[in-house]
């Protein structure tokens, strides 16, 4: 679902032709086109891959943002990447806000989820529309994402009535980590029955896309066939109509254990570490500052 082409138009003075990656005619415009919700059923039903990466910062939402990613997610997985935190659970609606904000007024093109953490929406739905709201309010986002599927029904439902866009999360949801028994894959054997019945229940609560995590590929299949909305792949093979990953995996700046599903495509641990050396080196040596760097 990339549009390089928008790039191009953004630093256009003049009105442009660019090509439709979404299906349907060209398009005319004088600026990049934002993704919006329908995009993502158009990608579905014209075989486009969708791609996501989280992002808790301006500078990667921007980096993202020209790459064409499709959409950035502010994830409560800011609690293990930014906060210090050893999961998830501690994260805070008040800490992801100020993170979405600079996430969504850094993109021209993106579409920005913002995440809601564990006790902001599980009390029911009145809770859940009161942190939609916030977030929408608040911070600029485009949409919000919660996890579970049958449980969460009700939430998502209240949530899309009051038109806010929903992307849902079933499969391994990190926030029921110690009630599923840790880091174990969804959806293997029978346990692909509730998997489906989990996304059945989120589609027909309005959400406009489903997060499948850490289940089999062949489970994600059955998924991905069944339903109209579509299904974005977190360590769930290559069925689905879209891949999301967790940045700080991806580009190798993650210490400790990578999940098997991840391909890393830089090692910037190792890059900046090199480049602190360096400067610790030259600092100590005398060697930086000169008076080249000198006003």
């Amino acid at each position: 679902m990339s549009d390089h082409a928008s790039s191009d138009a953004a630093s256009a003075a003049d009105t442009s032709v660019t090509e439709n990656p979404y299906g349907g005619a060209a398009r005319v415009t004088g600026g990049p086109k934002r993704v919006r919700t329908r995009h993502f059923q158009n990608a579905k039903r014209e075989g486009i891959k969708i791609t996501g990466l989280t992002s808790y910062d301006q500078l990667t939402a921007r980096i993202f943002d020209e790459a064409g990613i499709d959409f950035l997610l502010v994830g409560d997985s800011a609690g293990n990447n930014v906060l210090g935190y050893e999961t998830t659970l501690p994260v805070t609606v008040d800490e992801l806000i100020p993170l979405t904000r600079a996430v969504a007024g850094a993109v021209s093109r993106a579409f920005v989820v913002a995440d809601m953490p564990f006790g902001s929406y599980e009390n029911g739905p009145d809770e859940a529309l009161h942190t939609a709201i916030r977030f929408m309010k608040e911070t600029g986002a485009h949409a919000v994402k919660l996890e579970g599927g049958e449980r969460s029904q009700k939430q998502i439902r209240r949530i899309v009535g009051a038109g806010i866009p929903v992307m849902a999360h079933i499969g391994y949801t990190p926030q029921s980590e110690h009630q599923l028994g840790g880091h174990i894959i969804q959806g293997r054997g029978e346990g692909v029955t509730q998997l489906l019945a989990d996304a059945e229940a989120v589609q027909d609560a309005g959400a406009f896309a489903v997060v499948l995590e850490m289940v089999p590929a062949d489970a994600a299949r059955q998924v991905t066939e069944r339903l109209h909305i579509p299904t974005i792949s977190v360590g769930a093979g290559p069925h689905c109509d879209g891949q999301l990953l967790v940045w700080t995996d991806w580009a190798g700046l993650t210490t400790g254990r990578i999940p098997k599903f991840v391909k890393q495509y830089a090692n910037l641990a190792g890059v900046l570490s090199e480049a602190a050396n360096a400067w610790r080196a030259d600092v100590s040596s005398g060697a930086y500052p000169t008076e080249e760097h000198s006003y």
